[in-house]
């Protein structure tokens, strides 16, 4: 069932959980797009109904979300994304601690599309795309979003709690830059040594919980979160 935030003639604003695919794909599973269409389609009585992906999360990945219901809707939006009107903010749970406690990262990546992963890359590198967050480290209790992932087992005294500006939006950004920084994510059976090649992989300690841009037709700042 959609967790929707808010909605109106241009946008749609929801909390994606954990588990779900942003778009429609090849696959048979659920995803969002395709629940957010058939919402809209419940709603106009069987007409078809225009969706726009404007940005995506990764399926483990919970978090604010907003599509467009115009065409004109999604080309304002993703506009907001290519220049940086578009702001997003995440916390992310890490297996060890960032020093310093507050800081950047900055570095290069390349996609791989045969593995659907991303790494580190030299500048220099054909296709390398900078990528750069801000981070600062947190208490945990400052947002529980993810306080279903700290199960029985998991010794939190090696965990920390970060909250991140993501500056750039590159293909698994974060979860790379932070193991290579030494603090991979959480269940991250991808980029965590300790994770990888286990079972799961429906949810990692990552969570998108802020998002704000400037509505497409209004032009008024908007800001939503996931508590």
């Amino acid at each position: 069932m959609l967790n929707i935030i808010m909605e109106d003639e241009a946008i749609l604003v929801v909390r994606k959980p954990f588990g779900v695919e942003s778009q429609s794909g090849r696959g048979f599973s659920m995803d969002l797009e395709s629940e957010i269409r058939n919402y809209l389609s419940r709603k106009s009585g069987g007409k078809a109904s225009y969706v726009g992906v404007v940005h995506r999360l990764d399926k483990p990945v919970c978090g604010v979300m907003v599509y467009a219901k115009t065409k004109q809707a999604a080309a304002e939006l993703s506009r907001q994304i290519q220049n940086g009107t578009m702001k997003k903010r995440y916390y992310a749970i890490l297996c060890g601690k960032m020093n310093p406690e507050r800081g950047s990262l900055e570095d290069y990546l390349i996609k791989d599309g045969r593995t659907n992963c991303s790494r580190i890359a030299g500048k220099a590198e054909k296709g390398a795309k900078k990528a750069v967050l801000n981070y600062k480290t947190v208490d945990f209790s400052d947002f529980h979003g993810l306080d279903s992932l700290l199960t029985e087992g998991t010794e939190q005294g090696s965990l920390s709690m970060v909250e991140i500006e993501l500056l750039t939006g590159r293909h698994h950004q974060i979860r790379v830059q932070f193991s290579h920084a030494g603090c991979p994510l959480l269940w991250d059976t991808r980029y965590n040594p300790a994770f990888i090649g286990k079972k799961g992989g429906s949810a990692i300690g990552l969570c998108a919980h802020s998002l704000s841009f400037l509505h497409p037709v209004m032009g008024k700042r908007m800001t939503f979160h996931w508590e």
